[in-house]
């Protein structure tokens, strides 16, 4: 059986913090945590917090709307509902004869999702109202990866389903829905909870703490390299690494098989392989950053440094563009109009650099992006890394 890190204390915490009623909280209004990609977020809610909640009574969906972006986010969601719904023959009854059929069969059903709800003749409220009165204990739904749903008018609609559902689900007849969303990038999520035309305005938006030194502590316990690895070292290269385990554990596996390495060189090459994991990951980033056409570069770099302030077509954003063209390519003739800057962030987004919600706001697809932008800035601000210590001996 393979170990994992376990953070039951927090995932504890958190679960006691959804599943918490009070006429004065806002999480019954849904909470959202966000984290950078690749840090532990979606393990901790697979094998942390779903144990938690499941603990204490709640019923938990999971639905990671990152696993298979050809799908619509809305039927991602909707096809989450529908295999538990599924589970449940009583549930199945009890819609059947609320929609004046003879049966139900919600596998063999071709699910439509519209503004109002789940299929025709059952609503979401409806199919997740059942679901409660059958299970008799809350229901979270936990919602991976959620801004992709504001990219599409399925999944915008699918949110509006479910703040129905969760309006319906907290009242006093049922026990409660709590949807739990998640992502990657602060500022996109936000987008979900802070207008007052989204489903879950006002819902409360925290960072998810990152891993860190009970982690650091507990891989170099784990790495099994055959020599003692330094946990402040290896800390600090973590730290460097924006705190993705998967460049400690790609480092690590680099070493398992690097043959004839000495017992006393084994810590410092894994501080090295660390560094060269850190390096090959920020190459690949640059090199499609450094594939951008003048004027795909002008507006990328232009969306970085406004982030959530990113207005893409005003006229002082126009004349930043041409600007950072004028500094990128001096005797370029290509006007940063309006037609040229649309086929532009057409293309950032076909490279994987930029997100668009489906009401035309941009963003970063990877907030990291930004920060290595910077740092690849001919005179970059910031001071070189410091060389990594050598092993304690």
């Amino acid at each position: 059986m393979t170990s994992l890190f376990k953070r039951t204390e927090l995932a504890a915490e958190i679960a006691d913090k959804i599943l918490f009623t009070s006429p004065t909280s806002a999480s019954s209004s849904g909470l959202f945590l966000a984290a950078p990609r690749r840090t532990g977020k979606s393990t901790f809610l697979r094998e942390d917090l779903r144990p938690q909640l499941e603990a204490k009574g709640a019923l938990v969906l999971y639905v990671d709307l990152w696993e298979n972006r050809q799908t619509d986010p809305g039927d991602a969601i909707v096809n989450a509902i529908r295999t538990e719904l599924a589970k449940h023959d009583g549930v199945l009854k009890r819609l059947a004869k609320s929609t004046g059929l003879d049966k139900v069969s919600i596998a063999g059903t071709s699910f439509t999702l519209d503004k109002l709800g789940l299929a025709q003749g059952i609503s979401l409220s409806a199919a997740l109202s059942a679901l409660s009165d059958d299970v008799q204990t809350p229901i979270v739904l936990v919602i991976d990866e959620a801004q992709h749903a504001i990219t599409t008018d399925g999944g915008t609609n699918a949110l509006f389903a479910l703040k129905a559902a969760r309006d319906e689900l907290n009242s006093t007849r049922h026990k409660g829905l709590r949807v739990v969303a998640t992502g990657s990038n602060q500022d996109k999520l936000a987008m979900l909870r802070n207008s007052k035309d989204q489903a879950f305005f006002g819902a409360p938006l925290v960072r998810f703490p990152s891993l860190g030194m009970e982690y650091v502590k507990w891989f170099c316990a784990h790495a099994d390299l055959g020599a003692t690895i330094d946990p402040d070292v290896v800390f600090d290269l973590f730290s460097k690494a924006s705190f993705r385990p998967e460049i400690l554990g790609a480092a690590a596996d680099t070493l398992r098989f690097a043959f004839g390495v000495e017992k006393k060189d084994i810590a410092s090459r894994f501080y090295e392989e660390v560094l060269l994991e850190i390096d090959s990951t920020n190459k690949e980033a640059k090199r499609v950053i450094h594939s951008l056409t003048p004027l795909q570069s002008a507006v990328f770099q232009v969306l970085a440094t406004a982030g959530p302030d990113y207005a893409p077509f005003e006229a002082k954003t126009m004349e930043l563009y041409q600007s950072a063209m004028s500094s990128i390519a001096p005797k370029s003739d290509v006007v940063a109009d309006l037609s040229n800057v649309q086929q532009a962030l057409v293309a950032l987004q076909e490279k994987g650099l930029v997100w668009k919600a489906a009401r035309g706001v941009y963003a970063l697809e990877d907030t990291s992006l930004g920060e290595l932008l910077r740092l690849d800035a001919p005179n970059p601000t910031t001071p070189a890394p410091k060389p990594f210590p050598r092993p304690r001996m």
